[in-house]
């Protein structure tokens, strides 16, 4: 298969259940909910280490927020319903109510939820207060530059982790300029983020190592400076660079849309090959296949 001269591998990406939600950040200025949404999305690039992915999603204008304020789009996925609920009272109550002028809504429409803001509104000592519109609960909390408001409970929805596409290029800067266009094309893609830094992976992993501590380790089918020792080596003769951008979605839909539109940006870029990560179908519960995204 090929899109232009870019040889598409006939394989899959294997992706993974996991539980997400949508959080709307906004503050006074945009400079100030950009600056919330960044910290709240720090150090969340995979659930290996880090107990959760996220990242942002889009900015939005005043008119698409709740209070009327320019705001930012967020998405967090986790393993569990236990662990998103966990994760949201850490992140919103160190990294949004903590930063000037911003306050935090619910951003998703879905059955099931998780208390946030109710548990936050402990650190108001008391002088914290609710308050009710249209039958949402939110909680007014004293701060010092006036009040955080932030909704009592947030929507969770099941999600897919862990797509992803492999660029395979002729060398570095080819390659890490074909992504950087890659991931600029994907994030036009409602419901999506690219959880790593700036969208791309450099240290694509494997299940497993050598070492009994590690459950998974450097995926050296796809290290051009192990060629000529890795049995498993994966890449093409004239290849010498890989670059992995992963994809986190509300939906199956979602992530497919937005690996279709990567794969068309990636050839347009003039990348040599595009593959994708999987475990040989045992892990994950999902199976997107190259093929079908190209026809």
């Amino acid at each position: 298969m090929n899109i232009g001269n870019t040889d598409i591998v006939d394989t899959f990406a294997e992706a993974f259940s996991m539980v997400g939600t949508r959080i709307i950040i906004t503050a006074e200025t945009d400079a100030w909910a950009m600056a919330a949404a960044r910290a709240m999305t720090g150090f969340a690039t995979s659930v290996i280490g880090c107990k959760c992915e996220a990242g942002i999603e889009k900015t939005l204008a005043a008119d698409e927020t709740p209070d009327r304020r320019p705001g930012v789009s967020v998405l967090l996925f986790t393993m569990d319903k236990k662990s998103i609920g966990t994760r949201l009272v850490e992140r919103i109550g160190q990294c949004v109510m903590t930063c000037p002028t911003t306050a935090c809504f619910n951003g998703l429409s879905a059955p099931d939820s998780v208390v946030v803001g109710g548990q936050l509104r402990y650190f108001g000592d008391g002088f914290q207060m609710s308050k009710v519109i249209n039958s949402n609960r939110l909680w007014r909390i004293p701060v010092m530059d006036g009040e955080f408001l932030v909704d009592e409970s947030f929507s969770i929805t099941t999600a897919v982790g862990g797509g992803n596409l492999l660029l395979i290029g002729h060398d570095r800067a080819g390659t890490l300029a074909a992504a950087e266009q890659t991931t600029a094309a994907m994030r036009i893609i409602d419901d999506i983020i690219l959880p790593f830094p700036d969208g791309v992976v450099r240290s694509g992993s494997k299940v497993g190592s050598k070492y009994k501590s590690l459950i998974a380790s450097t995926n050296d089918a796809y290290c051009p400076t192990l060629r000529a020792v890795s049995k498993q080596s994966a890449l093409p003769e004239s290849a010498q660079c890989v670059l992995e951008i992963v994809i986190d979605g509300l939906t199956e839909d979602a992530v497919k849309q937005a690996m279709q539109t990567g794969m068309k940006a990636a050839a347009a870029a003039g990348i040599l090959q595009i593959s994708a990560g999987n475990y040989g179908g045992s892990l994950g519960q999902y199976k997107i296949n190259l093929k079908d995204l190209v026809n």
